[in-house]
Parts: C-alpha cells; sequence; structure tokens
C-alpha cells in the first residue's frame, strides 16, 4: 500500500473512532500532498510524499518556538500534538550516533577538510538520511565538525 492509501485509510479509521483531533491532522496531510499534486499536475510518489511531510513538520517546529516565544504555550502544544501524529508517517528517525557515523563517513568519503566542503558532505548525508533526520540538525552538526578541521 502507498503511503498516499494509508494516510486515507487512517482518515476514515480516525472518522468511525471519532478522534476529531487527528482526523484534523490527516485531513491537513491530505490536503497538502493534494495542494502539490494539483500544483505540478502528477502523483507524488512515497518519496515526494515524505517530503511534504517534512515540510509539515518543520513549519510546525518553527511555530511551536514562535508560540512558546509569545507567550502562547496553549497554541504550542496544538502544534506539538500535530507534530506527533505527522511524524506517524515518517521513518524512524536516526539516533545521534548513526548520524554522527554517517556524517564522518561523508566526509571521508567526499575528502572534506573545511567548511567550503560542507556542500558536497551535506548532498552525501542528504541522499542517505532524508526523511530520517532534521536536515537543519545535520547542516549544523557537519558545520561544527568542519569548522574544527
Amino acid at each position: 500500500m502507498t503511503l498516499k492509501g494509508q494516510i486515507q485509510d487512517d482518515m476514515k479509521t480516525a472518522m468511525k473512532a471519532g478522534d476529531k483531533d487527528r482526523l484534523k491532522v490527516v485531513r491537513l496531510i491530505l490536503a497538502a500532498i493534494t495542494q502539490v499534486e494539483v500544483d505540478e499536475r502528477t502523483e507524488l510518489d512515497n518519496a515526494a510524499i515524505l517530503g511534504v511531510l517534512n515540510k509539515m513538520v518543520k513549519q510546525r517546529r518553527d511555530s511551536v518556538s514562535q508560540f512558546r516565544d509569545g507567550g502562547r504555550d496553549d497554541l504550542a502544544d496544538i502544534e506539538t500534538a500535530e507534530i506527533g501524529v505527522i511524524e506517524d508517517y515518517l521513518p524512524e528517525q536516526m539516533s545521534d550516533d548513526e548520524l554522527d557515523a554517517m556524517i564522518s563517513k561523508a566526509i571521508s568519503e567526499t575528502g572534506a577538510e573545511s567548511i567550503r566542503d560542507m556542500g558536497r558532505v551535506m548532498g552525501a548525508v542528504k541522499t542517505k538520511a532524508e526523511g530520517r533526520a532534521d536536515m537543519a540538525a545535520v547542516g549544523a552538526k557537519v558545520k561544527s565538525i568542519l569548522d574544527q578541521n
């Protein structure tokens, strides 16, 4: 079953169970997928859907930090709950140890020596870690490692 099919089935399940909070988020996910499909006039595959989901999580994380800074913890809690539902459809996140090992391997494979080589390292890591790691955090780790060199 495709990821989109699974999401549609989960929408039906949430409707039958009366889980309004989950249903709202699943509908948002399907709306975002449909919007991209309409805009690009194509049907998204699982990899593209994961990209949409990652974008949604990133937007919500940004919102959470802004709401917390503005003293609106009630709204931040709603966004955090939405992140939890969206992450149910993403692959399991990599541990810090796995990520560090992947970054070290990418640095040695690309021969990176300074911050100028960050693009090559990020390209190598991105193909392997896409959807399984927050790429902004990966970028910060790569930068700190290359700054030390």
